[in-house]
């Protein structure tokens, strides 16, 4: 626990000092790409590639040129936004450049930024690692928000949205309100049952919300099963001779015809066929 509390303090010390920044948005060709930076320089990598003397409003898209800091050279023209600490995504300072999504544009971007002395590039994952630090998100959401990026399908897009969104905190900050409150009244009950007038069905009462909170949570963690599923998918595979009906099979998955089985598919992806 001395460790652990001594390594959290020197991150959020080096996270203080440092400003991070990287392209955040899809890697290849695209219309518009966005790139973000965030930490005690932010404002002056916004000032050092657009040329402004002030910082922006806050939260407000301006058109700019965008310009080396050391050769003046223009890179493109595109959206600044400012984002002072703490409402920003990370918690500190940030801004971000919404540029065109050529890769020549990128790549122009980014080593411009790098030329700037107090800034790096962020390491994978490095701008949610922070939010977490500075309390933007709790642990579930940052494994919400993982989920979300990596959801294919739409069942995993709306469970992993709600799990941005503070379902699973709220479901187990009320297991710990349970908790607290029993562990309360236990305490009195030891305390002061012996002195006090107490509620004659203190202990049993608590005792009903324990057992009670372990049959949730043995629910909960039932369901974390089929969860998983949805996360991760189940990969089968259909096997048989030529023309003896595997894509109407599928296809029966897929649309979900009645066939008078106990199944359910909800969403149905092929990722590979192969046919001899």
């Amino acid at each position: 626990m001395f460790r652990c509390s001594l390594h959290l303090r020197h991150y959020c010390h080096q996270v203080s000092q440092s400003t991070i920044f990287a392209l955040s948005s899809g890697q290849g060709k695209c219309g518009v790409a966005v790139i973000r930076v965030s930490g005690p320089s932010a404002g002056n990598a916004l000032k050092h590639l657009t040329g402004m003397k002030e910082l922006p409003k806050p939260r407000y898209a301006l058109l700019k040129k965008l310009k080396h800091p050391d050769r003046g050279e223009v890179l493109d023209r595109g959206l600044v936004l400012w984002f002072p600490s703490p409402h920003s995504f990370t918690g500190e300072d940030s801004c971000e450049f919404q540029i065109h999504g050529g890769l020549a544009v990128i790549n122009g971007v980014l080593n411009a930024l790098s030329a700037i002395p107090t800034l790096r590039l962020a390491s994978p994952g490095e701008f949610t690692k922070r939010a977490f630090y500075n309390g933007k998100l709790d642990l579930t959401q940052a494994e919400g928000l993982a989920d979300l990026l990596s959801a294919e399908t739409e069942l995993q897009r709306k469970q992993a949205f709600l799990q941005t969104e503070g379902h699973l905190k709220n479901v187990y900050m009320r297991w710990k309100n349970v908790l607290v409150s029993a562990l309360a009244n236990l305490e009195a009950y030891i305390d002061f049952h012996e002195t006090e007038v107490l509620d004659a069905d203190l202990v049993n009462g608590t005792m009903n919300s324990v057992l009670k909170l372990s049959e949730d949570i043995r629910k909960h963690l039932g369901n974390g099963v089929r969860g998983e599923c949805l996360r991760n998918g189940v990969k089968t595979v259909l096997i048989g001779e030529t023309n003896v009906g595997k894509s109407s099979l599928a296809n029966v998955l897929c649309k979900g015809v009645s066939t008078g089985w106990s199944i359910s598919i909800p969403e149905f992806h092929v990722s590979q066929l192969f046919r001899q």
